[in-house]
């Protein structure tokens, strides 16, 4: 009972922590001097219901190594949320998955038209370095967030793992193929998350190695989730189309390995990024709950 009452407290506190990331957008939004029709598209795109793991990955890692969240970790939560939210709407795109539901709601070229989706996954993109070049209150750190963002989010990071997910689709998928596409389409970027946050509070070298490392460690174990949770949950409950990765013979942990191989893989990248912690002590306890709690998600 008593694992259960924490588990409970900890995805408030999660929650608490992804609203604290909506207002950030909210007010960042709000400032812009934006055309009122992508300005709608924005706020529909930002406002869904998503779960901010990675915004809220940043806040917690700043608040390890500096004992807070300060404000340019806030702007750098808000910052990998649009370019993660930009991501998720040129993927939902036809020419790429061709989705119709994303946060439990109509993807954004259904809600409103391709062209519209294509430019808010644009606006969403530019703003986040945007954000990161005016709001930032140390030059120094601006330059190492943009660099760390592009790097990860780039050519060398997400889109290249993006566009190997592509080609791969109805190919005999390799476990080094698999690995390619999931450590760039989706690690990276929670290593990144990890990186900034550290970045933020002002971590050392060896600090932010291992954030990094606990970070590429949980980003990997979550797309083996979401590979799972593809083939065993409902549309309703992941808030997005279920099976879309079979129907589009994707190459995925299932596909490639197995069911069962894909579990102990996911069990163990979490217990590998739980000892990447060790340095820290009980002081990275957050972190650790955080690391259980996306291997026992059911969305």
């Amino acid at each position: 009972m008593g694992n259960r009452t924490s588990t409970i407290d900890f995805n408030t506190r999660l929650r608490k922590k992804a609203q604290s990331v909506n207002y950030v957008l909210q007010r960042l939004l709000d400032f812009q001097q934006i055309n009122s029709e992508l300005k709608e598209a924005l706020k529909y795109t930002l406002g869904a219901p998503g779960k901010r793991v990675r915004a809220v990955l940043v806040l917690w890692c700043c608040e390890l190594v500096s004992g807070r969240v300060n404000r340019n970790a806030e702007i750098a939560s808000a910052a990998i949320e649009m370019v993660h939210t930009y991501s998720l709407i040129h993927d939902d795109l036809p020419a790429m998955d061709n989705d119709d539901l994303r946060r439990g709601l109509p993807t954004c070229h259904r809600a409103f038209d391709e062209a519209t989706a294509i430019l808010t996954g644009d606006a969403l993109l530019t703003l986040a370095f945007e954000i990161l070049a005016k709001e930032i209150d140390e030059p120094t750190v601006a330059i190492k967030l943009i660099g760390q963002l592009a790097h990860d989010a780039g050519a060398s990071g997400m889109i290249a793992g993006q566009m190997a997910d592509l080609k791969a689709e109805e190919s005999a998928g390799t476990k080094q193929m698999l690995e390619y596409i999931h450590i760039n389409k989706t690690a990276k970027m929670f290593r990144c998350a990890a990186a900034i946050g550290a970045i933020c509070g002002g971590a050392p070298e060896k600090q932010f190695d291992c954030l990094c490392e606990y970070g590429l460690k949980i980003g990997l174990a979550f797309q083996i989730t979401d590979d799972i949770l593809d083939v065993s949950a409902p549309s309703e409950q992941l808030g997005k189309t279920a099976g879309k990765d079979v129907k589009a013979a994707k190459c995925t942990y299932p596909a490639v390995v197995g069911l069962e191989k894909a579990r102990e893989l996911q069990e163990k990248l979490t217990s590998e990024a739980v000892a990447a912690l060790k340095p820290f002590g009980k002081k990275a306890d957050t972190l650790r709950q955080f690391a259980m709690t996306l291997l026992e998600r059911m969305k």
